[in-house]
């Protein structure tokens, strides 16, 4: 009789253990994708640092020469997204035409007023997708232009902070995450289920947990 009962209390046992296992394996799966997605963002972060010392190095007249002549924002887009593009493996055939509605961490979608609203999108030939924003602001102290990344392209969750990240370009060439500058506890406050999870992109730059 002992036995029996000592067989239906390990049979519950391992139900609850096997349960709890069952519970985990989605907030675990879910956290290792996402330590994916920013090992991947840091990545191409540390590409972009490399291309614009290369596109520093090899600067001339004719670069600064085409950005004057380039008169509206489209064009100076334009003029920058042919400048990098043979470095993101992008060319004119790959504007993005796929349906792609990118949103906030907070779940609000992006919308065409917002400052991080992309209008010309590419999808590259690994599968992500870039955009290249004109700010036009000649200060030196000022991005000239922002870069925003899909790390893994049409795939969800397409949220910034997730999946998406951003840099600013300056006018010397410089490069810096979105949340470059701000205070550790906004950048934590940003970056988190409430916030729009743009400076993420410079939180875990730094070293920040994401919010699983």
């Amino acid at each position: 009789m002992k036995r029996h009962f000592w067989k239906i209390e390990y049979s519950i046992t391992l139900c609850i253990i096997f349960g709890i296992f069952l519970l985990m394996l989605p907030s675990k799966f879910i956290a290792s994708k996402e330590a994916s997605y920013i090992s991947e963002w840091n990545n191409i972060f540390h590409k972009m640092e490399y291309v614009f010392n290369a596109m520093n190095a090899q600067a001339d007249a004719n670069i600064t020469k085409g950005f004057k002549s380039a008169k509206t924002n489209t064009a100076r887009e334009k003029y920058m997204m042919q400048l990098v593009k043979p470095y993101l493996r992008i060319n004119e055939q790959n504007v993005l035409k796929s349906k792609y509605s990118p949103n906030y961490m907070n779940g609000k979608k992006v919308n065409p007023n917002s400052k991080y609203f992309f209008d010309t999108l590419y999808l590259t030939s690994n599968g992500r997708i870039v955009g290249i924003k004109d700010i036009k602001d000649h200060d030196i102290y000022h991005p000239a232009f922002m870069m925003m990344f899909d790390v893994n392209g049409l795939r969800g969750p397409n949220r910034w902070g997730k999946d998406i990240f951003g840099l600013n370009i300056f006018v010397d060439g410089n490069i810096s995450p979105f949340g470059a500058g701000i205070s550790v506890p906004e950048l934590k406050k940003d970056c988190s289920q409430t916030g729009m999870g743009v400076y993420c992109s410079y939180y875990y730059r730094i070293g920040g947990d994401f919010n699983e």
